[in-house]
């Protein structure tokens, strides 16, 4: 099996590079663009240079590599940048994956296409069964992100629809681990925390706590991207997540409860969103059932290999 991973060095990218290296035999082979990424990349597989949002460069990438299957990962997926430039994350999310389609209609070869999008669809949530989405929740996005994963997620089932092209969609709920960027929430407060240890800073700042969320740890998310691959069925949609609702002040708590020092905390007002999700739950019953798919790694040892990986990184000399 020869497989594509668009985002090879983004956070998911790599891990799921690193989990189908130990649990496949399958040839690797993932894009990076070519300005440079924010992760290390990963030596599970064969890092390629591609603009995503130029179409020749899409179509010389699948000649190049002439993949059987296609992880689409690759994309703008922090929030508040999309509100700072929502054209630029609906260009990236929608042109990318668009180019990606029209390479495949033209290949004239069987090819799965597993296309990814995110939870941030269904907005809120619905109200009725404990506010738990699932596949068939209406599509309800709250920012220019989400709208713009409705848009990718829509297009690949279209194509899917009227090219009869192998595509299956997925969409994962709020997914963290090791190796993530700062950027994001645990990532962040792991991060204050371990310079609040290392004495370089005397408090941590946070912004809404009250939101609800449903957390995964990122190696469960991309084990469930393989089994998507392997056994999901042409056109369908997936959810990925625990169906634990979960607060970040829950989250915050728990990293602080593992510190090996006291942890002052700040609500900075500039941390907060002009619209925020107050609840996500997910509904991953068809994924179980269709996938055989069910979260495995303990919360617990989730936020502590997200502290201890900041603590690394932390102590790692300037630059290294």
């Amino acid at each position: 099996m020869r497989v594509l991973i668009t985002g090879l060095g983004g956070f998911a990218g790599g891990h799921l590079a690193d989990h189908l290296a130990a649990a496949t035999d399958w040839r690797l082979w993932g894009t990076v663009h070519p300005a440079g990424d924010d992760q290390p990349l990963r030596a599970a597989a064969e890092a390629l240079p591609v603009d995503l949002l130029d179409a020749g460069a899409v179509h010389r990438v699948l000649d190049q590599v002439a993949p059987d299957l296609v992880f689409h990962l690759a994309g703008q997926s922090f929030v508040p940048a999309a509100w700072r430039d929502p054209w630029a994350t609906f260009e990236a999310n929608v042109r990318m994956q668009l180019n990606l389609l029209t390479a495949m209609i033209d290949r004239g070869r069987p090819l799965r296409l597993v296309a990814v999008t995110s939870n941030e669809v269904y907005g809120a949530g619905p109200a009725e069964r404990d506010g738990l989405s699932d596949e068939r929740a209406p599509l309800a996005p709250l920012n220019p992100y989400a709208v713009s994963k409705c848009a990718q997620d829509l297009l690949a089932g279209q194509y899917a629809a009227s090219h009869a092209l192998d595509v299956v969609r997925v969409r994962p709920f709020t997914h963290i681990g090791p190796r993530q960027s700062d950027r994001f929430v645990s990532a962040s407060f792991a991060r204050q925390v371990a310079e609040v240890e290392a004495g370089l800073r005397a408090e941590i700042r946070v912004g809404n706590l009250d939101a609800q969320r449903d957390f995964t740890d990122v190696r469960d998310i991309v084990r469930g991207y393989r089994l998507a691959a392997a056994h999901g069925a042409r056109g369908a949609v997936y959810n990925l997540g625990s169906g634990v609702q979960r607060s970040i002040g829950e989250l915050l708590a728990a990293l602080r409860a593992e510190a090996h020092v006291t942890v002052p905390v700040t609500v900075d007002p500039d941390l907060l969103r002009p619209e925020d999700i107050g609840r996500a739950v997910c509904d991953a019953s068809l994924a179980a059932r269709a996938l055989g798919w069910r979260p495995e790694v303990r919360w617990e040892d989730t936020l502590h290999h997200i502290l201890d990986d900041w603590r690394t990184r932390v102590a790692a000399p300037a630059g290294a």
